[in-house]
């Protein structure tokens, strides 16, 4: 039977501790959510709900990275970036804004904000936005390999390079995010509804047809002339697996 892992680089300290993530927003549900996403990642996370308790937090937790929504009860994202950053200058940190706040998005990056997403988003969007960021303003360290392999069929979340045995794929970026998906759940049956909420996030407002007609721009490029790694489980959704 071939051999199959799905797996991502690991992000650490320097000191080899797990990285540390503080997430401040103000919905409890939300923030329990993305806890529980980061939590996966096998970093230690804490929550405030709102800012005078995010700064008191980042003080006593150190973290590597904070995810800071602008609107707060007592006051803004931004004096909290202020008054976090007075005391660790370098701190990263991922806004989250209001869908068309235009002005909080110029503003979040104007106040030395490092990334941003809009709400809503992703739980997946979030993961990947805050790995991006650690690793680029160098906070961590990450095992070698950030790779996700999948049989004969591998995805680099670094480079975006994909390859089945060897042979060099090119994906749009949409293509992309939606095998990266399908790699990171390898044998799980995912349905249209989840496909469309990691991909294309839960607020989208197309069709579930959107889904078939990127599985179908998959199929032509990954299993093309090879045998096929993504199926169709009729009436459940799809699942990649190594092909037999």
């Amino acid at each position: 039977m071939e051999a199959m892992r799905a797996t991502k680089a690991e992000l650490r300290r320097p000191d080899g501790q797990p990285v540390r993530v503080l997430v401040v927003d103000d919905e409890s549900t939300l923030a329990e959510l993305m806890t529980m996403a980061l939590r996966m990642e096998k970093w230690d996370v804490r929550t405030a709900l709102d800012g005078r308790t995010a700064v008191r937090t980042a003080r006593e937790f150190r973290p590597d990275a904070v995810v800071l929504d602008v609107m707060l009860p007592d006051f803004d994202g931004f004096e909290v970036l202020r008054r976090m950053r007075g005391e660790q200058p370098n701190l990263p940190v991922l806004f989250l804004t209001a869908r068309d706040a235009v002005e909080d998005r110029i503003a979040g990056l104007t106040a030395g904000g490092d990334d941003y997403v809009t709400k809503p988003f992703s739980l997946e969007e979030v993961v990947l936005r805050l790995r991006a960021l650690m690793r680029r303003t160098g906070v961590t360290e990450e095992d070698a390999g950030a790779r996700l392999v999948v049989g004969d069929l591998t995805l680099n979340e670094d480079t975006r390079e994909v390859t089945r045995a060897g042979e060099q794929i090119s994906l749009t970026v949409t293509e992309f995010d939606l095998l990266r998906y399908l790699m990171s759940n390898p044998r799980r049956v995912l349905s249209k509804a989840q496909i469309l909420d990691r991909v294309w996030s839960y607020d989208f407002g197309g069709q579930a047809n959107i889904v078939e007609l990127y599985i179908s721009y998959l199929r032509k490029k990954i299993d093309a002339g090879r045998a096929p790694m993504i199926h169709t489980m009729r009436g459940a959704g799809y699942v990649l697996k190594p092909a037999a």
